[in-house]
């Protein structure tokens, strides 16, 4: 970790310092940080210092103190760190509707403009999902899953969608995650296809149809 220079409040650079670890991926989402002895010695700075910068980016939901363990990254950017601060407040059924907005709106557009190698990335994830389903590989199956559901969205083309969807990705994996069931409801099997279908041939109204319809019959199995 390079040094700091002795221009603007150091609480200030030392935040900024930290937030960089974030943003490049030193410090990953999910991860345990160095407490704030060690990082005080590698800045060269007071532990002081060093907990107001950690409080700072506490509030603004990029790091999750965890009283006797330590502290953990959260989000990498403040928007993110904003809509999933009181992610654990938020019920499954919640969350199942969030993923329905933002995937039904991504569809529906999608329908009218994706490109087609955004189209085929979404039956490759199809396929995944579904040689992960019959080998039981719940892990592989999941993912494939969460390929998907942001495919559909990077198929949409529109930036500000996927800026969203990535916000709150960790919570839509944990529902995907939470409601997967060996074997699926083939309903549910049908809704994916059904969504693909609609988006390969620009039906619009069919991709939201059918992307409500999933999220209707995921809750209907839970």
């Amino acid at each position: 970790m390079r040094g700091l220079v002795r221009q603007a409040p150091l609480v200030i650079q030392v935040t900024e310092r930290f937030r960089e670890l974030i943003q490049d991926g030193s410090w990953p989402l999910g991860e345990k940080i160095p407490g704030e002895h060690h990082l005080a010695g590698q800045l060269g700075v007071s532990r002081g210092t060093v907990r107001e910068a950690l409080r700072a980016l506490s509030i603004s939901g990029l790091l999750e103190p965890r009283v006797g363990d330590g502290t953990y990254v959260r989000a990498t950017d403040e928007i993110t760190g904003v809509l999933v601060r009181d992610e654990r407040e938020a019920g499954l059924t919640t969350v199942l509707d969030v993923r329905g907005g933002l995937e039904a709106a991504a569809a529906r557009i999608a329908a009218r403009c994706a490109r087609p190698e955004a189209v085929d990335a979404l039956e490759e994830a199809l396929a995944a999902r579904a040689l992960a389903h019959e080998r039981r590989d719940r892990a592989g199956y999941v993912a494939a899953d969460a390929a998907f559901h942001r495919g559909v969205v990077v198929a949409s083309g529109n930036p500000l969608l996927l800026r969203l969807f990535d916000a709150v990705e960790g919570v839509i994996n944990q529902s995907i995650e939470e409601t997967a069931v060996f074997p699926e409801d083939p309903g549910v099997r049908d809704a994916h296809a059904a969504i693909l279908r609609a988006i390969r041939a620009g039906d619009a109204d069919g991709a939201v149809a059918a992307s409500w319809g999933l999220i209707d019959g995921v809750k209907e199995g839970m």
